[in-house]
């Protein structure tokens, strides 16, 4: 979920029309995934320069494509939420503890 600050802008039509012509430039596709060779459809963007309270309001950072990256969310939840987790699943789908 968007923190406080970022949630107007996630709302905005810029990120909406900015997020669907991104996702459609790059075929649909999550671009970690197809970068290993899977096929999985992308549901999110993300920043790859983390937004901030300062950075929120700067289109060379938030609208900027080449500082954007469309993923599944499995993709999304390993960059933000990596560290909390206790196991990984592979590619073939086997549980690894960490």
């Amino acid at each position: 979920m968007a923190r406080e600050f970022a949630k107007a802008f996630y709302k905005s039509k810029a990120w909406q029309d900015c997020r669907a012509s991104y996702i459609k430039s790059v075929g649909g596709l999550c671009e970690r995934c197809l970068a290993k060779g899977l096929i999985k459809p992308a549901t999110l963007v993300h920043h790859k320069c983390y937004i901030d309270e300062q950075s929120i309001h700067d289109p060379n950072i938030t609208l900027n494509w080449d500082n954007l990256e469309a993923l599944c969310q499995d993709c999304h939840n390993e960059e933000h939420h990596a560290s909390q987790k206790r196991y990984k699943v592979d590619e073939f789908g086997r549980v690894k503890i960490r």
